[in-house]
């Protein structure tokens, strides 16, 4: 894994040693970003489910002021935590560990909502707890999302997720992943 683009191009990032994590290819990645490029300087990030922090990382290397990542695995956010020190962006960075499900159950709006929102749960989860996901996708839309932000959902293209505050503007194919492109109804 690497960063493929911006302030910290070509830079490596520890990856995980198991498959809890699905990090994303250096060519699907590079897809996503060239569509983001517009949108990312001095955009504020989530990266939800963030693993290694890959999608939140690459953000930060190409200009986004901030980053959130929300993971819950320890190993993850070891190596997540080694990786934005590595970086030095620790000042551009936040990290939340634990459920993400109670963080924004419980979570207050934010002063400064998120641009960009990268919602990238482990694959099967979708068909193992749909109506969850379903739940914290509408808690982040109405809560913290801004007016004009989008949401980049990455699954395994067999599922489907209906999110009817969310209307796609692309859908990307990869192999068995696919990448929507989301913004607010």
């Amino acid at each position: 894994m690497r960063i493929i683009a911006g302030q910290f191009r070509g830079r490596k990032l520890l990856g995980p040693d198991t498959n809890l994590t699905r990090p994303i290819t250096d060519r699907a990645k590079q897809s996503v970003f060239d569509a983001l490029a517009p949108d990312l300087p001095g955009a504020i990030v989530y990266d939800l489910f963030a693993g290694t922090g890959s999608l939140g990382l690459e953000s930060l290397s190409r200009g986004c002021k901030h980053a959130t990542f929300f993971e819950s695995d320890p190993s993850a956010l070891t190596l997540l935590q080694k990786n934005i020190a590595t970086l030095a962006v620790s000042d551009r960075a936040r990290v939340v560990r634990g459920d993400l499900f109670a963080w924004f159950a419980s979570s207050a709006k934010p002063a400064h909502s998120a641009d960009l929102i990268f919602l990238d749960p482990p694959y099967r989860f979708l068909t193992d707890r749909p109506a969850e996901l379903q739940t914290l996708a509408e808690k982040v839309v109405s809560a913290h999302l801004s007016p004009t932000g989008q949401i980049l959902f990455r699954h395994d293209r067999r599922d489907a997720l209906e999110l009817p505050m969310l209307r796609r503007t692309n859908i990307r194919d990869y192999g068995s992943m696919r990448v929507e492109f989301l913004l607010p109804v």
